[in-house]
């Protein structure tokens, strides 16, 4: 590859060979050493306890990341875990997916299971991916540091200029570029963050607070999926390259009215 060397880092946490905790991101070579550093302090330091094994991957990029748009992002305005239950159901069913297939999602990330990777599922809820247990991971994504520091500076505006926030939606909008994605439902399995979110290129990436209730400590990302071939998309998801280089606009709350608007308005624009 001509021009400018980047390398995937990935860092995987286990306390007693559970998963704990991972990170992800596609830096330049000099960006190393202070990347192993953070993640190496991530993984000591997690809430949920002390790692007993890190591994961490570093490898050199042979294919040029793709350049990619971040999802636009919002915060759905509801307080109780219940009403933003619903309101994830009824954004979501509005995109094509069965309610079926979203009770399973939310039952499955619910159950207590640790994967370390992603659950697909086509709109009925029947489950895709070929390890269960394992589920699959999304890797090889990034961010440039021209956009990411634009993403910092709406995110600030917001209160929300943090690693996790950031990570999520650069994780969702490379997911959320292959066409067989239709939507995704992410609820943390840390314990003290309550916040899930939702994601779709309808609607773009919309944060879930109270979504469960505080000292839960499990959950679990769920991709629905339609059409096309499932080993080329877990391909897409593990092995393609793409960094974002161009940030769509973060907002503050919206209601659940105010966000099923404006996929109305965007068929409206693009009949135009």
């Amino acid at each position: 590859m001509s021009g400018r060397l980047y390398y995937s880092i990935r860092m995987r946490a286990a306390e007693n060979s559970v998963h704990m905790s991972g990170a992800e991101g596609i830096y330049e070579k000099g960006d190393i050493l202070d990347v192993v550093r953070e993640y190496t302090g991530r993984a000591l330091t997690h809430e949920k306890g002390r790692a007993d094994e890190i591994h961490i991957a570093i490898e050199e990029l042979k294919e040029k990341p793709g350049r990619i748009s971040s999802l636009p992002l919002c915060t759905l305005n509801a307080t109780r875990p219940e009403a933003v239950r619903k309101a994830a159901f009824k954004i979501l069913s509005s995109i094509g997916i069965t309610d079926r297939a979203i009770d399973e999602a939310f039952n499955s990330l619910r159950m207590g299971i640790t994967m370390r990777g992603a659950m697909l599922m086509d709109i009925e809820g029947v489950r895709l991916e070929p390890d269960l247990l394992r589920g699959v991971r999304v890797t090889r994504m990034g961010i440039s540091k021209n956009a990411e520091a634009q993403l910092s500076k709406q995110l600030a505006k917001l209160s929300l200029d943090n690693s996790t926030v950031k990570e999520a939606l650069i994780l969702a909008s490379k997911v959320h570029r292959y066409p067989m994605v239709l939507g995704e439902l992410c609820i943390s399995d840390d314990p003290n963050y309550t916040t899930g979110y939702i994601a779709s290129r309808a609607y773009g990436y919309i944060r879930l607070p109270h979504i469960k209730k505080k000292g839960v400590p499990y959950g679990g990302r769920a991709f629905f999926v339609t059409g096309g071939e499932i080993k080329e998309l877990i391909k897409y998801l593990q092995m393609t390259p793409v960094l974002i280089d161009k940030i769509k606009p973060c907002e503050g709350m919206l209601t659940l009215k105010e966000i099923l608007e404006r996929k109305s308005h965007r068929k409206s624009r693009g009949r135009e």
